[in-house]
């Protein structure tokens, strides 16, 4: 129970210190690859379905680990699509292109926490608009300047290399607004408005790979950073411990801090409950400590035990364990039982000397926090030190088994009292 106090304690200073954290918010960007006009194009006029020649540099700015803005800028060039037969190539064009663009940007990978299965790959969603320039240097409007407007969207796979760079795709689609002549050059977009003043007429995407470049001297980006994480250091832990030692003072031993206890002067070896009290779990007035039968009720005289056959206390002490009403517990990232759950091992103890013809397993289990694989072996790793507690009461070895499952998904994941319930190690009667 103290353990367990002190790990709420921690976590509500721990959580303090995670919102003073500081994490770097500035990143440069620079990508190249393909692009593709879609429309409009003059009759007999093609494009390729990938033109190799767009190039795009920006810089980012994220107010949290979820939402940011960025600044971008991109050129390149359109050109015909060339085939085989020179009969069949579409006649010759090459249109340059510039644009400037605001965006906002989402990191859908915190939003939808990619932390619980990868912390490597993310996922950034932007879209913005701004203005741009479109310039025909073959065929009819070979000296004109186009000036448009544009509306972008576009998604950013991201591969982390390092905390300071990012491995990048994008894709993007954008919309030309009051773009006057085709992107071949050759004509008007529409012979009645030669201004190009309506509607969002220009449509074309990019492709790009490149490199996001982290600035700043904290230790992550907004776009990898995750608050959990700060919960997890053992150094923080000890620093904190240091400092609330007095709060924790616990005279009778038994677990519940004396600031707590209801009853300050609990037995030695008593089980008590979270408020200090002594159990008697079957309200026969022989503490659990001393009732060799502590949820069955029987006279004192016997010890608390029934005067029915020990069968009916076999059946329905096993039944209590295989339901899961015994465990031991454990902190966060730990294999060492918590001091109030310690008890919960040596009852299965007492209930396997008693029934020296029962073998049991011992399950261990972790919360959802971190990667599976590091779960399995955290959880075989809390059902081993149970093992090994049985061992030292006194247990052969050969009635014991034990087995790490990993995560226990049954348990709200956002819930700290939840993950607390599911670092465990909860035994199975055989």
């Amino acid at each position: 129970m103290k353990k367990l106090i002190l790990s709420t304690i921690m976590a509500g200073a721990l959580a303090v210190a995670a919102n003073a954290q500081d994490f770097n918010k500035w990143s440069i960007e620079a990508g190249a690859g393909f692009n593709k006009p879609m429309a409009p194009l003059t009759g007999g006029f093609l494009s390729p379905t990938l033109n190799l020649g767009h190039v795009e540099f920006g810089a980012r700015y994220m107010f949290n680990e979820k939402f940011g803005l960025k600044l971008d800028y991109g050129f390149g060039s359109v050109k015909e699509a060339k085939f085989g037969k020179r009969d069949s190539q579409s006649p010759s064009f090459d249109t340059k292109y510039n644009r400037l663009n605001l965006q906002g940007v989402a990191n859908i990978g915190r939003i939808m926490s990619f932390e619980s299965f990868t912390r490597r790959l993310g996922l950034l969603m932007h879209g913005g608009a701004g203005i741009g320039v479109v310039n025909p240097e073959e065929n009819r409007f070979n000296d004109f300047t186009d000036n448009v407007y544009t509306l972008i969207f576009g998604i950013t796979p991201q591969f982390k290399i390092s905390e300071k760079v990012a491995l990048v795709g994008d894709i993007s689609t954008v919309l030309n607004g009051r773009q006057t002549v085709t992107w071949d050059g050759a004509t008007f977009i529409n012979p009645d408005i030669s201004n190009g003043f309506y509607g969002a007429n220009g449509t074309w995407w990019s492709g790009t790979l490149g490199l996001n470049i982290y600035l700043g001297k904290a230790e992550q980006h907004a776009d990898w950073y995750i608050a959990a994480d700060k919960y997890a250091t053992k150094e923080e832990l000890a620093s904190q411990i240091n400092g609330i030692k007095d709060m924790l003072k616990d005279s009778d031993g038994d677990g519940v801090p004396d600031y707590l206890d209801k009853e300050p002067n609990t037995p030695a070896g008593a089980r008590v409950n979270s408020s200090g009290s002594t159990m008697d779990s079957d309200g026969d007035g022989t503490p659990d400590h001393l009732d060799k039968c502590p949820f069955l009720p029987g006279p004192a005289s016997t010890n608390g035990c029934p005067v029915e056959e020990v069968r009916e206390e076999t059946d329905f002490l096993k039944k209590a364990i295989n339901d899961g009403y015994v465990n031991v517990y454990y902190a966060f990232d730990s294999d060492k039982p918590l001091g109030y759950s310690v008890s919960a091992a040596q009852y299965v103890s007492n209930f396997m000397k008693r029934n020296p013809s029962v073998k049991v397993e011992i399950k261990g289990y972790a919360d959802e926090l971190g990667p599976e694989d590091y779960n399995i072996k955290l959880s075989e790793r809390r059902a081993k030190a149970v093992y090994n507690l049985l061992i030292a009461s006194g247990i052969d070895a050969s009635r014991l088994s034990y087995k790490g499952y990993g995560e226990d998904t049954s348990v709200d994941k956002s819930s700290a009292d939840a993950r607390q319930m599911a670092r465990r190690a909860s035994f199975e009667v055989k």
